[in-house]
């Protein structure tokens, strides 16, 4: 440190003083440049100075009022106040402003003078390091931040892109199922169309629309690991057909569980066969238990299974599967739901227009996922 040189600006309207101490600093090393009062220190000061030197009685702004004014620059360069034998109250108002150290005059002591020079140049050397490292830590931050971002957005790129493979894959299993049965082929389709019709009417938000949508596609799922050749069998089920039937939901929630991505939909296949009453099945939830996505396919699926075709019964028409909702509403199916869909059901069959059934066989929720 005895060989480091520091730029000083040293303030004092007595031009003896201000010439004495000028001299000893160059002879130290150092740079300096001198004024006579506070207003020019102002006007001179700027971040590539290492120590000020401030007289306490100047003409005009003095010591006191012009390290006031330093402070709010915030370069946190150390002063030194100089001041007179006897002026020791000054001192200690000074370091209470914040002045680093002060200096008597006249100068007698020349080390012990040049000491606490080389100590406030330390501290400014101090500062100095201080904030290149804040400001390489900082700027080391930002880095990290945007390369973690772009990581992010990768992982979720990559995320949705595994979603949305999953959900095909499935899909196509289950479409290459409902093929191999003339009874339910077309089944999920239709329902998974009611379910966007029903949700729409019902003004379900849009994440709400792509959980339903999906919960519909795969609602049926749980038939892919289950004989259920006993659906094509003439005549009704018997007992143990009728229990390996109602095995399918909970069978397709578990196929469903391991896809954290699909909680929701998850619940809603489990319990697509529950009822109001609380007389449904498999595990006997009631109108409190079950959210209104869960609700809206128990509906939906319920009108596509009394209008589909099945060998030991007639099919019913659109009039008599409404008219059934609405006798059953209240304890099997939810009443706000049946209305709903009652009312868009029948304008949607009514209206029958392009614009319709387009929207419907294409909304394409997936990208929204």
């Amino acid at each position: 440190m005895e060989g480091t040189q520091a730029k000083i600006l040293v303030a004092d309207d007595d031009t003896m003083v201000r010439s004495t101490v000028s001299k000893i600093l160059e002879m130290f090393g150092h740079t300096v440049t001198s004024v006579c009062d506070g207003r020019d220190v102002i006007e001179a000061i700027d971040d590539s100075y290492d120590v000020i030197i401030l007289d306490i009685n100047m003409p005009g702004m003095d010591g006191f009022e012009t390290i006031v004014a330093l402070n709010t620059f915030d370069y946190d360069i150390p002063v030194l106040f100089l001041t007179g034998a006897g002026s020791m109250d000054y001192a200690v108002k000074a370091i209470n402003l914040g002045a680093y150290d002060f200096l008597t005059k006249p100068i007698e002591d020349l080390d012990i003078f040049n000491v606490k020079i080389r100590r406030a140049i330390e501290k400014r050397m101090f500062v100095r390091r201080e904030r290149l490292y804040k400001k390489e830590l900082e700027e080391d931050i930002r880095i990290k931040a945007a390369e973690l971002e772009e990581t992010n957005k990768l992982l979720l790129t990559y995320s949705h892109s595994l979603e949305n493979a999953t959900v095909q894959l499935m899909s196509s299993l289950q479409n290459a199922m409902e093929e191999k049965d003339f009874y339910t082929a077309g089944h999920t389709m239709r329902v998974t169309e009611y379910a966007v019709l029903l949700g729409l009417a019902m003004n379900i938000s849009e994440n709400d629309l792509v959980i339903l949508r999906r919960a519909a596609q795969f609602h049926d799922i749980g038939k892919l690991v289950i004989d259920l050749s006993c659906i094509q069998k003439p005549g009704k089920l018997n007992d143990e057909e009728w229990a390996l039937i109602r095995k399918h939901p909970v069978v397709g929630a578990n196929i469903i569980k391991p896809l954290g991505f699909m909680d929701r939909e998850q619940f809603i296949i489990r319990h697509h066969h529950e009822r109001m009453d609380g007389k449904g099945y498999p595990d006997g939830l009631k109108r409190n238990d079950l959210d209104l996505l869960t609700r809206i396919l128990i509906v939906v699926d319920s009108y596509d299974a009394m209008t589909s075709r099945r060998n030991y019964r007639r099919n019913m028409d659109m009039e008599e599967a409404v008219a059934e909702l609405q006798r059953c509403a209240g304890t099997q199916f939810d009443e706000a739901c049946v209305q709903a869909f009652g009312d868009a059901i029948v304008d949607f069959i009514a209206t029958d227009d392009a614009f319709s059934r387009d929207y419907l066989e294409n909304f394409n929720l997936e990208r929204k996922i």
